[in-house]
């Protein structure tokens, strides 16, 4: 009896520090999406430009995507539970200085410093997790949980910004932090224990430096073209930023511990699965973003309304991360990928026929349907990336992963949604650069008001025919490159 007390307490305790790391992981995740219903009253209060705007939505899911490697080799080397406790206090001290931010710099400096310190959760929180637990089922297990309370917070981000919106001012969606640190603090030295160090030798400084500037003077250089147009100065930049990355690719292959091991995806299956895990994000991220605003400038909808209608989409995502394992085991991690492309394609498609008139239906039935593929491809991702490599690459594979994940939240909001703001350029009422500058401009005619509504549905339009032709060329050639369960047996 005695023994077997003994023997069930670990467990137990396994169980409680799930718990407690699952809340660092929800808002992490969460923080990634819960401006897309608040930016029309951040918008309000601090009067951003538009690449202000853009800027304050994507650079932290940029800065977590540029660092989260190289976080992950820090803490390899100096103990995951300390770099853990470090990015949790600091996130709660970025989310303090958010929610009190009085100019649109300041928000976006705060911004960067959570996702700074976002960078140094995901990859510390999977690690001590893996420590908690011994037996390979539970592990497992535990796992599906922590993917799917990942995908769960991007979910809910907006349904959560909304509802504080519904009560207080726009910075509390940013405040709802605080709570959550200071338990984990509490809670995390009792329940969870430090990770050996596993990966000596320093991190390439050289190689943080040129990925994240690269990737943020490209993504400035598309973004301000989209919103003002061409110019000589915003070329040269994104220029720059190109080869920056050029050279940081260039010295991932010659380092012997590089940040990213390029070599991985010659395996066609990885190739499949890091894009898989890039581009539904993508998509996602910036058709949740322009259905917001849609939902509340172009509608007319309340905020506590409008996060109402994103709950349905939010919680079939959940679900399907869930129960996706026993799909796979089922069907193939072949069909699982394809059949996420799909339906991704399909959800995004219905968000065609929404005009400036209405279009609610559209909208739920759009995120019920991408939210059964969103859901798979959260969950599918990092397993099918281990998978296709050999064991001693798993822990470069499920890095990678993981990033893109985090990339592909940024690109979507940075990219699709540069292409919703030209569009809305080209055929807006040529006043202002964005819907928000136009409709806030002072003594606008009826006629002017529809055709800058007319202009913005156009945009997130074009964003979702395009977002969908990209997922179901994808999911065509993962038919080719991915291979049956009794051809990879063979």
């Amino acid at each position: 009896m005695n023994e077997t007390a003994v023997s069930h307490r670990p467990g137990l305790r396994a169980w409680l520090g799930l718990l407690v790391i699952l809340g660092p992981v929800l808002l992490v995740a969460m923080d990634g999406s819960v401006l897309f219903l608040a930016m029309p009253k951040v918008t309000e209060a601090l009067a951003p430009t538009a690449d202000q705007a853009l800027w304050t939505l994507d650079i932290y899911g940029f800065v977590v995507g540029s660092l989260l490697i190289t976080f992950g080799t820090i803490g390899d080397r100096y103990g995951r539970l300390r770099l853990l406790m470090i990015g949790v206090t600091l996130f709660g001290l970025a989310s303090l200085g958010a929610s009190f931010a009085s100019t649109p710099e300041a928000l976006i400096a705060f911004r960067a410093l959570m996702g700074l310190a976002g960078a140094t959760l995901l990859p510390s929180a999977l690690a001590v997790l893996s420590e908690l637990f011994v037996d390979p089922r539970q592990r497992a297990q535990a796992i599906g949980i922590f993917a799917a309370a990942f995908a769960a917070g991007f979910a809910i981000g907006p349904a959560v910004g909304g509802q504080l919106l519904s009560h207080f001012w726009w910075g509390s969606v940013f405040l709802v932090n605080l709570p959550v640190v200071v338990l984990f603090l509490a809670l995390a030295p009792v329940l969870l224990r430090e990770v050996a160090a596993t990966r000596p030798g320093r991190v390439d400084a050289p190689s943080v430096a040129l990925s994240a500037v690269g990737l943020l003077l490209t993504i400035y250089a598309v973004k301000h073209t989209a919103a003002r147009g061409a110019a000589a100065d915003t070329v040269a930049v994104g220029l720059v930023g190109l080869l920056l990355l050029t050279w940081f690719v260039r010295r991932q292959l010659r380092l012997e511990r590089p940040l990213i091991d390029f070599g991985l995806f010659r395996d066609r299956v990885f190739t499949i699965a890091i894009i898989t895990g890039l581009l539904p994000l993508a998509a996602w991220s910036a058709t949740a973003y322009l259905s917001g605003v849609y939902l509340q400038s172009v509608l007319g909808i309340s905020v506590p309304r409008a996060a109402l209608l994103t709950v349905p989409g939010a919680l079939i995502l959940t679900v399907t991360c869930v129960v996706t394992p026993r799909f796979v085991a089922r069907v193939g991690r072949r069909a699982a990928l394809v059949g996420c492309h799909l339906l991704v394609a399909g959800g995004l498609s219905l968000l065609l026929p929404v005009a400036s008139s209405g279009g609610v239906g559209w909208f739920i039935a759009s995120t019920a349907l991408a939210g059964v593929g969103y859901g798979i491809s959260f969950s599918v991702v990092a397993e099918t990336a281990v998978a296709a490599v050999p064991a001693d690459r798993a822990g470069s594979a499920a890095a990678i992963a993981e990033t893109s994940n985090e990339i592909g939240n940024a690109l979507g909001i940075a990219l699709l949604g540069s292409l919703a703001v030209l569009v809305f350029r080209l055929q807006g009422p040529e006043l202002a650069g964005t819907f928000g500058e136009t409709v806030d401009l002072p003594a606008l005619a009826p006629a002017v008001i529809d055709q800058a509504r007319d202009a913005f549905v156009t945009g997130l339009r074009v964003v979702a025919a395009t977002a969908s032709l990209l997922h179901v060329a994808l999911g065509l050639l993962t038919l080719r490159w991915v291979p049956t369960a009794e051809k990879a047996a063979a």
